[in-house]
């Protein structure tokens, strides 16, 4: 479970970006939040649960909780895709294999090539880290 501050920002990151899909929501007016379940395509056994409360609160970065982590078909192509929608790739993908990125709420996900790592190649093999992942 994640607690997220913005329902649209956090869908936005999850699935127009990183690919998620939204498997079910139940809003819980007596308890003044929402909780909306996503998981990758095809594996819908493997949700996330994003929680939304109503009050606004201050989280801290969440990374104190760990990460979370997805394999993903093709990292090189996901995290272009994610740079071009404007996400910054705080731990780039150097070895073909693993990738960190931050949502909107500041929670790391990593990215893990299914499969094989990919070979090395450009820009990812040189392209430093950015901020913490």
């Amino acid at each position: 479970m994640l607690r997220v501050t913005d329902v649209d920002a956090s869908l936005d990151f999850y699935c127009n970006k990183l690919g998620l899909k939204e498997v079910r929501r139940i809003e819980v007016p007596s308890g003044r939040f929402t909780l909306i379940f996503l998981a990758p395509e095809g594996q819908e056994a493997a949700q996330i649960e994003l929680t939304y409360n109503w009050d606004p609160e201050e989280y801290d970065e969440g990374r104190n909780f760990g990460h979370l982590a997805y394999e993903v078909d093709d990292i090189y192509a996901l995290c272009q895709k994610l740079m071009d929608n404007g996400v910054t790739i705080n731990r780039p993908p150097r070895d073909g294999n693993m990738a960190f990125v931050r949502s909107p709420d500041n929670v790391s996900v990593e990215l893990l090539q299914k499969g094989e790592a990919k070979p090395p190649m450009e820009p990812w093999s040189s392209m430093e880290n950015t901020g913490n992942w």
